[in-house]
């Protein structure tokens, strides 16, 4: 009997880009980061979301749902947490060079709402591993990896902060896989994050409403948003609460690190642990080719978008980060252009805020 049911999201540019595996070597446990909401919550935000984040199969202590197909591409764990002295990405996992993303299948845990995995939740995602182990032809032992192996994030944090329980959690698979009898799993109880001196963060919040809009920056207006999270979805860290014009946002981080805005009202949010209110920031121009230390050699008009162009961290639209973006009509200086990765059509290399970022090739034309 099947551990998991295939509920497929639609194919679009950012959670499931359908493209096709090349093997799969590893399997990849993470965790959401988001407390209380469960694989189905999950599976309906990443079926609109604007951000390049996605997984196989996300389990909670009632169900597991596959919302991309396993011999498909899922954008899991291919981010950028730090670099070698000679500027390379840290990549931990030999077999899963260059980009883990296209020789793994990744597999997300939901939290309680107080942090913890539940029990039933850790069974649950052994049974899928020992499906997906026997699939595939993997062993658990030196086959199972963590999202923190490959790349040095902290995920699963619970298995981070606690090696053993992983070690646990992979010799129950292969115990289960030999068709030996074990305990039930315990609980993992919720880890405790250490203090930290550069951010006051300790609050984390959840959506009342569907389809409510998040920002790139400090902003009420269209061409900032990048998305929309439905009920029950949010964020686990709001770093700050800030002034906007005559209303709040909290400034929040995702479970990828990326930072956006959303409104603080309470008539939309939900928000658990204490947040910080910081004094809003002085209104800034716009940067220009004369405050940037980069040569620009000409600008581009954006095109060919429903209303912005995202602008990315490098070249590559499959791994990259979001770094803003740029609304439809309006110029930018750029500083060249580059092949980069995963486009045919290359992309525009652009002077974003004082700082190099990309957009992909057709939404530029030069001027």
């Amino acid at each position: 009997m099947p551990t998991y049911t295939n509920n497929y999201i639609p194919v679009n540019k950012y959670t499931r880009p359908g493209l096709k595996l090349n093997g799969v070597k590893k399997l990849v446990v993470h965790y959401t980061a988001n407390p209380g909401a469960g694989a189905d919550n999950h599976r309906r935000y990443f079926s609109n979301a604007q951000v390049y984040a996605s997984a196989h199969i996300f389990v909670d202590k009632t169900e597991a749902i596959c919302i991309i197909p396993l011999n498909e591409v899922a954008y899991h764990a291919n981010d950028i947490q730090q670099r070698d002295s000679a500027g390379n990405p840290y990549r931990g996992v030999a077999a899963l060079k260059p980009n883990a993303n296209f020789l793994s299948i990744g597999v997300e845990m939901c939290l309680e709402k107080d942090g913890s995995f539940h029990s039933d939740t850790v069974e649950r995602t052994e049974d899928v591993f020992v499906e997906l182990c026997n699939k595939f032809g993997l062993d658990p032992i030196i086959d199972i990896v963590r999202h923190y192996d490959i790349t040095h994030k902290n995920c699963p944090a619970p298995w981070v902060s606690n090696g053993q329980k992983f070690a646990d959690f992979k010799n129950r698979v292969k115990a289960k896989m030999s068709g030996k009898s074990v305990s039930k799993a315990s609980p993992t109880k919720p880890t405790t994050p250490s203090p930290s001196s550069s951010s006051a963060a300790s609050g984390s919040l959840k959506s009342k409403v569907n389809g409510l809009r998040f920002y790139s920056k400090p902003s009420w207006e269209d061409k900032d948003v990048v998305g929309t999270v439905n009920k029950g979805i949010g964020f686990p860290t709001i770093v700050e609460k800030v002034k906007v014009g005559s209303a709040y946002q909290y400034k929040v981080k995702n479970s990828k690190g990326a930072t956006y805005y959303i409104t603080a009202s309470d008539k939309y949010v939900d928000v658990t642990g204490s947040v910080k209110t910081s004094s809003p920031s002085p209104k800034t121009t716009s940067t220009s080719s004369s405050s940037s230390s980069i040569k620009s050699v000409g600008k581009i008009k954006i095109v060919g978008v429903s209303s912005a162009a995202i602008v990315m961290d490098k070249p590559d639209r499959n791994s990259s980060k979001n770094i803003g973006t740029v609304k439809l009509g309006s110029t930018i200086l750029i500083s060249g252009s580059v092949k980069g990765k995963n486009n045919s059509k290359g992309y525009w290399e652009v002077i974003y805020r004082g700082k190099r970022g990309y957009i992909s090739g057709q939404f530029g034309s030069k001027i």
